[in-house]
């Protein structure tokens, strides 16, 4: 399954070494979709993943991911586990040189020069 998000929240890494001596880590976010009703998805990334995909709060992704539910004393927990994660490319940067786009949302007003005055 895949979602495309923004990342707002980066948790600190977690670890710690399993029963059987393994030491394990893991990074978890929470993205929010960017929907006309935004939802919030909380996901993690376990082990090699939470190095090889590092992420930072404001970052467009699309994350693929896998949903596994488990039950634990008559209570069902699902947790939301990322396998790949794709950046989105940022906008290219301006040419050197070249006059900045203008804002389309600054305010507009007509010619400043004197010889424009309608009276």
């Amino acid at each position: 399954m895949e979602i495309k998000g923004k990342i707002i929240l980066a948790l600190p890494e977690q670890s710690g070494v399993s029963k059987s001596g393994n030491n394990w880590k893991k990074r978890e976010y929470v993205l929010e979709t960017m929907e006309t009703y935004p939802k919030k998805v909380h996901f993690d990334l376990f082990g090699d993943r939470a190095d090889q995909y590092p992420l930072n709060v404001g970052e467009v992704v699309t994350l693929s991911f896998d949903i596994n539910s488990r039950e634990f004393n008559g209570r069902w927990y699902t947790s939301i586990s990322g396998w790949k994660v794709d950046k989105d490319q940022a906008p290219a940067p301006p040419v050197a040189g070249a006059a900045p786009a203008p804002d389309p949302l600054a305010p507009q007003f007509g010619p400043t020069s004197d010889d424009d005055i309608p009276f």
